[in-house]
C-alpha cells in the first residue's frame, strides 16, 4: 500500500525514488512494461534512513481513487545527485506509481501569454470570458501559449483568435510572474505584453463560446475588475511606468 505522505525531493531534474520497501534510490527506465517494482517517492523516515538533509518548500494534495495523498516538495542540501533518477524519465516507466507521475505533471509550468492592449485615452481593453477557471469574469486578452510558440506571438494569436483583431506589441518588457494556486499545486507563468488600438468595441468579432463581451475600461476600473492576480500585477505595472 502506498504510504498517505510522502516527500518530492528533487535537484536539477533528478528525483529521488525508492521501491515498495522504502529503499533507494532507484532508477527509472523508458519504456518498461513491468509495473512489479512499484517505484514511490520515499517517507520522512525512509530519507532519515538516507541520512539525506532537506528542506520543506511546499505541499501538494491529490486525490485517486477516494484516497488522499500528500507530497511534500523538498529542497535536497547536498551536491547534485547524479546517481538519482531523470524526472523526465517517469513518465514513461510503467513501474513508477501513479502519484509520482501526477506530482510531476503538475511540477510542469503552464505557460500563459497575455496583453495589456490601450487605446489613446489609456483606457485598458478587456474580455468578459465564458469558460475556464474565471468564467463570467474579466479577464486581458491571451491564453495558453502552443508548444513552438514565443510568448509574444502567443498573445497575439490569442487576441486574433478571442477579439478578432490584429495587434503588434511593443518594445516595452513583459511582466512575468509564476504563481502555484492551491493545494492542487498547479504552477502557472505569465508573460504579458503592451499594446495599442484605438477602435472601436463595434469592430470586434468575439469568439463565439469563449468570450461574452468586450469593453473599455480606465486603468482604475481595470484594476477593480482583474480577477487574475497575473492581470491585476500587470495593469499595476502601467501605474508604476508612469
Amino acid at each position: 500500500m502506498h504510504p498517505p505522505e510522502v516527500v518530492y525531493l528533487e535537484h536539477d531534474g533528478k528525483l529521488l525514488l525508492v521501491n515498495e520497501s522504502g529503499k533507494g534510490p532507484q532508477p527509472c527506465v523508458m519504456g518498461r512494461k513491468d509495473t512489479s517494482n512499484g517505484l514511490r517517492f520515499p517517507t520522512k523516515d525512509e530519507i532519515d534512513e538516507m541520512n539525506i538533509e532537506w528542506e520543506v518548500e511546499r505541499t501538494t494534495d491529490i486525490n485517486f481513487d477516494q484516497s488522499k495523498f500528500k507530497v511534500i516538495h523538498g529542497m535536497p542540501n547536498i551536491d547534485w545527485p547524479s546517481h538519482w533518477t531523470w524526472k523526465d524519465e517517469v513518465i514513461s516507466d510503467n513501474s513508477v506509481h501513479p502519484i509520482v507521475r501526477e506530482a510531476v505533471y503538475r511540477s510542469i509550468h503552464r505557460l500563459v501569454s497575455k496583453v495589456i492592449i490601450q487605446n489613446q485615452q489609456n483606457e485598458v481593453l478587456m474580455a468578459k470570458v465564458e469558460r475556464g477557471f474565471f468564467k463570467g469574469y474579466w479577464s486581458l486578452p491571451g491564453g495558453y501559449m502552443n508548444h513552438s510558440e514565443e510568448p509574444a506571438q502567443g498573445c497575439v494569436r490569442e487576441t486574433y483568435e478571442e477579439l478578432g483583431i490584429s495587434v503588434k506589441v511593443d518594445d516595452r518588457k513583459p511582466v512575468i510572474t509564476q504563481r502555484s494556486f492551491h493545494r492542487d499545486g498547479i504552477s502557472f507563468m505569465s508573460f504579458t505584453y503592451f499594446s495599442k488600438w484605438n477602435g472601436e468595441i463595434s469592430e470586434l468579432k468575439l469568439k463565439e463560446g469563449e468570450i461574452a463581451e468586450a469593453k473599455w475600461f480606465s486603468i482604475t476600473e481595470a484594476l477593480a475588475n482583474a480577477v487574475s492576480e497575473f492581470d491585476h500585477i500587470a495593469i499595476e505595472s502601467i501605474i508604476l511606468q508612469d
